[in-house]
């Protein structure tokens, strides 16, 4: 009979860094999402959708694709472009090149809500993470950050930015 294998339990000092990590992962989208509804009365994530989608070819994306690059289920997807088109900003129309899918567009008034909402969602990233860190901590984030992504999603490569 196999013994299943034994567990690797971190160190004081892994822990330590987990718990930082986690805490950031925790803390900061709350706190983006916070800036984003007292300054522009939209969510982080929605203030994401919006930004991916405005910057692509003719501001749209297959839903499927969206939802690919925002982490996100199709269904989840779909009830927040719901509510973005309630408020005008994304539409949705079949795919004229494959009906089966759903092609979600950014319109005119989404493109200007994220022009709007991009300089305070700047000023927030900066002051919560980048005004902390050296240039050198900043790479060595970046590097760190791209080594967790490979290994957490070693096949999404939408979002990952170039070395």
């Amino acid at each position: 009979m196999e013994t299943p294998q034994q567990s690797r339990w971190l160190t004081d000092e892994e822990m330590q860094t987990w718990h930082v990590l986690a805490g950031v992962m925790v803390r900061l989208p709350s706190a983006l999402d916070a800036q984003l509804q007292r300054d522009s009365g939209i969510s982080h994530v929605e203030y994401l959708v919006m930004a991916m989608l405005s910057q692509t070819d003719e501001r749209t994306l297959r839903m499927s694709d969206l939802a690919a690059y925002a982490g996100s289920s199709l269904s989840r997807l779909s009830h927040l472009v719901k509510r973005l088109e309630k408020s005008e900003w994304v539409r949705r129309t079949p795919d004229p090149s494959d009906g089966r899918y759903t092609l979600a567009i950014l319109t005119d008034a989404g493109y200007a809500k994220v022009v709007e909402s991009a300089p305070g969602h700047a000023d927030a990233v900066r002051r919560y993470v980048f005004d902390a860190l050296s240039k050198t901590q900043q790479r060595q984030l970046r590097d760190i950050g791209r080594r967790i992504w490979q290994t957490v999603a070693p096949d999404d490569h939408c979002l990952l930015p170039p070395n």
